[in-house]
């Protein structure tokens, strides 16, 4: 492999707090290395490989680079662009070799979730195939926390201190008013797995703290039993403050929202998901006769920078560091991953899966961090989620009392080959 060969650095799928972080970990990593010519980002994800839209990151100013640490969202750019199989996506995967190819790439770091790492694993295979030398490793990112094979993903963390927060927050407003809105539906993220609505269980520091109720994807959930829930902690505070994941089931497995109507599909076939909140604050006011609220975080619980976990953004740059240091030794076709090491304290370090084995995979939230009752969680999961979420990622604030985020430059690389998109 040629000793100064270009690598290429991605971002795909929904944005987060930290996906920054680790970007400025590949890059600040890749060009300290000496074995890396350029290091070049592809606008949006893997479109921005197929349509030749690249530019020289290297080219940016390090203070620019450095301050990516501090920038919510997907600096880079992103997408949910689906990559089928290496026969049915002929043309597509064909263009990608050739991209590279003409540019001189042979590193591609590629950060994302479940089905960013089937894209690299895709890639990896399609290099290998047509004898292409190219070091392909994928970088874990998502909110959701469902990766398999890591301990947890760089971007949960800073979720679960923001939507903790604004359960706690919110639960005092309830509390305040509770003559008003008796009851409060918090709505989040996470889609089949529960670990954004489990986090917020760890503002509940006595019976009177919000939330009261948390229901999970994984308990099953049964329209009697909710109705009992809600009653019973309402009886004993007169407020209730619930939090509901986004795709909540019944015990058929069924969306509890499926008769609400036909669910939208992303391009990888996944459910877009949402609207449980307003069911359950329709059952509650018929049902048990309060007045209900419902509040829904959406996108801003993914990208809040100013409350971001510090333990989150150190642990995504070393996830980025870390996958320019693996592929300098030669690995190849893994994705880093999150080790909890054993003993007192919290300490994290990286370890390696295939991208086989984390592509579509999806884990769930187990059955001991969930209470008998199904309506909350217990104390491993407290256990589980309290050190991720520990410091404050610092933000520079700039004159009119905001936050003051990075934007690159975007030197375009010169287009080398036919359009294609």
């Amino acid at each position: 492999m040629n000793s100064k060969a270009n690598a290429i650095v991605a971002q795909s799928g929904g944005p987060t707090a930290v996906i920054n972080s680790s970007a400025c970990g590949v890059i600040q990593e890749a060009m300290k290395s000496g074995k890396i010519g350029r290091v070049i980002g592809a606008t949006n994800g893997i479109l921005g490989v197929l349509g030749e839209d690249l530019f020289d990151i290297s080219a940016e100013k390090p203070e620019t680079i450095e301050a990516l640490k501090q920038t919510p969202a997907a600096a880079i750019g992103s997408c949910r662009y689906k990559l089928k199989s290496l026969e049915e996506s002929k043309a597509d995967f064909e263009r990608i070799l050739n991209v590279f190819k003409a540019h001189n790439i042979h590193y591609f770091f590629y950060a994302g979730g479940n089905d960013s790492m089937d894209t690299a694993d895709k890639v990896n295979k399609l290099a290998a195939n047509a004898g292409y030398e190219l070091i392909c490793m994928g970088i874990p990112k998502t909110v959701d926390n469902d990766l398999a094979c890591t301990d947890h993903c760089p971007g949960y963390p800073s979720v679960a201190k923001y939507v903790a927060t604004c359960a706690a927050e919110a639960g005092r407003d309830t509390e305040a008013l509770y003559t008003h809105d008796t009851c409060t539906i918090l709505e989040v993220m996470g889609r089949n797995a529960g670990w954004i609505a489990a986090a917020t269980g760890l503002a509940a520091t006595c019976p009177e703290d919000a939330p009261h109720l948390v229901y999970l994807p994984e308990a099953g959930f049964s329209w009697d039993k909710f109705v009992s829930d809600v009653k019973q902690v309402y009886k004993e505070l007169r407020q209730v403050f619930i939090v509901a994941g986004e795709g909540l089931k019944d015990d058929k497995g069924q969306y509890i929202t499926a008769d609400s109507g036909a669910f939208a599909k992303d391009d990888f076939g996944h459910v877009q998901l949402g609207g449980v909140g307003d069911m359950l604050k329709a059952v509650i006011e018929k049902e048990v006769g309060i007045k209900a609220r419902v509040n829904k975080l959406g996108t801003n619980q993914r990208t809040a920078m100013h409350f971001a976990s510090l333990t989150d953004v150190n642990e995504a740059y070393m996830c980025g560091q870390m996958a320019v240091k693996y592929a300098m030794e030669g690995v190849n076709g893994k994705m880093v991953t999150l080790v909890r090491e054993d003993g007192p304290g919290y300490k994290c370090s990286t370890g390696l899966a295939e991208l086989r084995d984390v592509a579509n995979g999806e884990k769930k939230v187990p059955a001991e961090y969930i209470n008998d009752k199904g309506n909350h969680i217990t104390e491993a999961m407290r256990d589980y989620v309290r050190p991720l979420v520990q410091g404050e990622a610092p933000v520079t604030i700039g004159k009119d009392g905001l936050p003051v985020f990075m934007r690159f430059e975007r030197k375009p690389l010169e287009k080398k080959l036919p359009n294609y998109l």
